[in-house]
Formats: C-alpha cells, structure tokens, sequence
C-alpha cells in the first residue's frame, strides 16, 4: 500500500466480513418460510440473496405467489426465529478476534455497520466480540440500509472520530459505496459472498486477502500512537 494514511477507526460489515453467518441464514431463513408453508432453499440460492439487508432476502426467497401478508408475516417470522436461532451455525472468520484485538490494543476504535436488522446485530457483537467492538448499528427505522451511508456517519460520531479518519471494510459493492458516501476510505475483502468482479466494479480504496492483512493498518497506526 502506497497511501501511508494513518486511521484511527475500523468500521466493519457483519455478514460475509466478520463473521461467516450464511449457514445460520439458511437455517433461519428456512425456517420463516416453513411456517408459511413455502419450500425452502438451497445455501447456494440463499448466497445470491444476502447482501442487501433482512428485507431484500425474504423479499427475494418468498416465492412470487406469496401475499404481501405472507410475505409479511416470513420477515417477522425471520427476526424473531433469528433471535432464538440465528447464532447456532456462524463461525469466525480465521483469526478475526485476535486481529480485532490487536486493532483495539493499538487504540483504534472498533465499530460494526450491517444491513442485518439491528437486533440481530447486537446479538452476534455480544455473542462474538463483547468487549471487543464498541458501537454496533444495523438496519432499522431511523438508519436505512447501505449504500445509505447514514449508518456510517451515525458510527464515527458515536466513535468520536470524523469520517475520512475511519476505514470501512466489506465485502460487497453496497458496502463500498456506502463508505465512500460516507467519506470514508473502503477496504475490499475477498473472503466474503459477493463475486469479486461485482465488489471490485466498486472501487474499494484498498483490496486484502485474508482478516490477518487487516495488522497493516493497525502496524501503521501503532507506529503513530494514535491513543495520544
């Protein structure tokens, strides 16, 4: 990396970023559907639907015969068997906590913006990164979904840095043009759902391989002392 900018926060994308949460999401999404008594789907199928927010799924997996009740009733469905269900199955990607550790050790200050209801995203930060990750936001009535970048904004205030201080790393092209909307430099991953020609077409500011590239950032920011 040539740029040698120095930021003092990491903002994250849940889904497909920090967690590997797609086996939990068929499970769950599965589930709403049975109770309608609507087929369910293929962890393949369900991959082309994440990305967009709880809303943008569902709407994707009831099928087109559904009335907007039913289809109603499968997202309520769906949040309410996520809080019961939604953390059985998801994993961490291979060494996030001890990067996100070392991030906050360094005195970068760690955040969470998802288009997963907000909900659901505190109930993972809890379950995953208690201690770790201080601000969580995710979808609901007062922050819409990404590429609104309003979520981003809300996250470096409650952080107590300005936007162009924070990197937002994701692995989908919402995710980037949120960030850059946001005024922030974006971080490409290339170990989450999206296809990497449609994340790349998005222009991330930085591409990394693996969650253990993360520590070049917090390398460069240590050097600095940011915690000064």
């Amino acid at each position: 990396m040539s740029d040698q900018t120095i930021y003092k926060a990491f903002i994250f994308d849940l889904d497909g970023t920090l967690l590997h949460t797609l086996p939990d999401l068929v499970n769950v999404t599965n589930k709403a559907l049975a109770d309608q008594g609507f087929p369910s789907h293929s962890p393949e199928e369900i991959l082309t639907y994440v990305g967009d927010g709880a809303a943008s799924l569902i709407r994707q997996a009831v099928p087109a015969y559904a009335t907007p009740k039913q289809a109603a009733k499968v997202f309520q469905n769906f949040k309410s068997f996520y809080h019961d269900f939604g953390i059985q199955y998801t994993t961490e990607f291979d060494g996030m906590s001890e990067v996100l550790q070392q991030a906050k050790d360094a005195g970068i200050k760690l955040g969470i913006m998802s288009n997963k209801f907000e909900q659901g995203v505190l109930d993972v930060r809890d379950r995953f990164f208690a201690g770790i990750i201080e601000v969580a936001h995710g979808e609901s009535e007062v922050i819409p979904r990404k590429p609104d970048p309003t979520g981003l904004i809300l996250c470096a205030q409650e952080l107590g840095v300005e936007p162009s201080e924070c990197l937002y790393f994701g692995d989908s092209a919402s995710d980037m043009e949120a960030g850059h909307q946001a005024g922030m430099k974006t971080v490409a991953v290339m170990w989450g759902y999206q296809p990497h020609e449609r994340l790349m077409s998005a222009s991330p500011d930085y591409v990394i391989e693996t969650p253990k590239d993360m520590l070049e950032f917090v390398e460069r920011a240590g050097k600095e002392d940011i915690r000064a």
